[in-house]
């Protein structure tokens, strides 16, 4: 299965170890998910972990922001940038998230209200979005 995860999910899995998201680091772990990203999918994730509020939590659960973007590394495989997809989000910042998943027709992992408020519309386009991954 292929999908995009957007940044809160990735600081779920990556920085805080949620237990809601076990199945999404073992399917990683075992090959099974295949997690398409950008380059300024990974930047955002690099400026989300240096947040004054965020980076001290980075520090205590994985030592380092280093440590978070070398498993980021180590799972996603970087794409090139998606063009624009027929739907728009209201928060721009998850755009590039949509247009990823809607060019790869795969699942889109969102916590964002705004994304999941646009479930339909995204299935009509062959992506399934969700906060955790479909079973």
């Amino acid at each position: 299965m292929q999908l995009v995860i957007d940044t809160n999910v990735v600081l779920d899995l990556l920085v805080f170890r949620d237990p809601g998201a076990r199945r999404l680091q073992d399917g990683l772990e075992a090959g099974a998910l295949r997690w398409l990203a950008t380059a300024a999918m990974r930047d955002e994730l690099a400026r989300v972990l240096a947040y004054p509020k965020l980076a001290p939590r980075v520090t205590f659960h994985r030592g380092s922001a280093d440590a978070v973007l070398q498993d980021f590394d180590r799972h996603a495989r970087l794409v090139e940038p998606a063009a624009k997809a027929e739907v728009t989000c209201g928060d721009p910042d998850d755009q590039k998230f949509i247009d990823l998943a809607v060019a790869h027709r795969c699942v889109l992992l969102s916590k964002d209200d705004e994304v999941l408020r646009m479930r339909k519309r995204l299935a009509g386009l062959q992506v399934t979005a969700a906060a955790v991954l479909p079973s």
